[in-house]
């Protein structure tokens, strides 16, 4: 075995603690650095944590509030939809209820037409009875196109409003032969008979 001298020993000895205080201020660093390394770990995984927290929240909320937007279009288009359709139904009433005032208002229009045409010129009628007294309960509302005058003492009744003689005696020759056999025709002139006309 080799011989070492004392001196070299010392030497070795002191090379030995340089290096085993060398090694303990590298693990000191080592675990200094360790800490460090754990701790900016630690504050990396919280703020990624933190992160996918935030990001899945946000898509959470964004989801809730799309589906509750959906939900409100859909229910706002529904009653968008219903509100449509009664819209629609009361549009159709309305116009049905006009149209029904429209003919109402044309009957109206056609028997003051009827009227005054009646009171401008000379008309022909056929009267198909006289009666003593006013009996006009005997006519009906519907019939617009008669007439009712009065020659003294007597209240005659007459049917059909015509401008030309012709047409009157048209209808005269119908009501005789229908049995009306005592109907004549007679012109009037603002509601007035002014004379009894020839038959044919």
């Amino acid at each position: 075995m080799p011989f070492i001298e004392e001196n070299d020993l010392l030497d070795l000895h002191k090379d030995i603690d340089k290096a085993q205080s060398m090694n303990e201020k590298l693990l000191d660093q080592i675990k200094i650095k360790n800490k460090d390394f754990k701790k900016i770990k630690l504050q990396r995984n919280l703020l990624l944590g933190f992160t996918v927290f935030v990001i899945v929240g946000f898509l959470a909320l964004t989801s809730f509030t799309a589906g509750l937007s959906f939900t409100n279009s859909k229910t706002n288009q529904d009653n968008m939809v219903l509100h449509s359709l009664d819209s629609l139904e009361a549009y159709k009433a309305r116009i049905a209820n006009l149209k029904e005032q429209n003919q109402e208002l044309s009957l109206v229009k056609e028997f003051y037409l009827a009227k005054e045409f009646l009171q401008k010129e000379i008309v022909y009628s056929v009267q198909i009875k006289s009666f003593a007294e006013n009996n006009v309960s005997l006519t009906s509302d519907a019939l617009t196109n008669t007439l009712f005058s009065k020659a003294n003492p007597y209240y005659s009744y007459s049917i059909g409003t015509f401008e030309t003689l012709a047409e009157a005696q048209d209808l005269r020759k119908h009501l005789v032969e229908a049995g009306i056999e005592d109907a004549f025709v007679a012109s009037y002139k603002n509601g007035k008979r002014l004379k009894i006309e020839a038959p044919f």
